[in-house]
């Protein structure tokens, strides 16, 4: 693997966790006192994946970069032009992923967030996809990161639910 993508895609997902995590506020008495269902994982699950993820995000995507910039492959021409499209792709995706914290935390909007967590979700998806395409052990390594977002869409979409009443977004 080159390192300048895998420099780039690391740099990119590391600012993404830190302006999500800038909005984060799990300990805060408008979260605590949120009602959630009976199935959300316990608190240290979430950093643990998502440091996880976001390293399989970053490393993925730097294979799927790498492997269609190859000059001299076949099809060369074309890949340069998938490559080129997976960036605006990744960026998207990172854009969508530091968002809904901000949303979801700071806006403290449950409804907002739950249905930009399902843009998300879709995003990562096609990110996988894109990632497959260009690198197929890059996008199989990938998938576990869209499944994950499908899990937190049904999750952000269960609080908002559980506490409707509230008015609370």
């Amino acid at each position: 693997m080159k390192l300048i993508p895998l420099a780039l895609t690391a740099a990119s997902t590391v600012a993404t966790a830190a302006a999500g995590s800038v909005a984060a506020d799990p300990e805060g008495s408008w979260y605590r006192q949120l009602r959630k269902p009976s199935w959300q994982p316990p608190a240290i699950a979430f950093p643990l994946v998502w440091t996880a993820l976001y390293a399989d995000l970053a490393v993925s995507s730097a294979g799927a970069l790498a492997s269609g910039d190859a000059p001299g492959a076949p099809g060369s021409k074309a890949r340069r032009q998938e490559s080129t499209a997976y960036r605006g792709a990744f960026a998207v995706n990172l854009v969508l992923n530091a968002s809904w914290s901000w949303l979801f935390w700071r806006a403290r909007r449950p409804w907002l967030a739950a249905a930009e967590c399902a843009l998300l979700t879709a995003s990562s998806a096609d990110l996988v996809r894109r990632t497959y395409k260009l690198n197929r052990s890059a996008g199989v390594a990938l998938a576990p990161y869209a499944l994950w977002c499908g899990f937190a869409t049904a999750l952000s979409t269960a609080i908002a639910r559980l506490n409707h009443e509230e008015n609370i977004g």
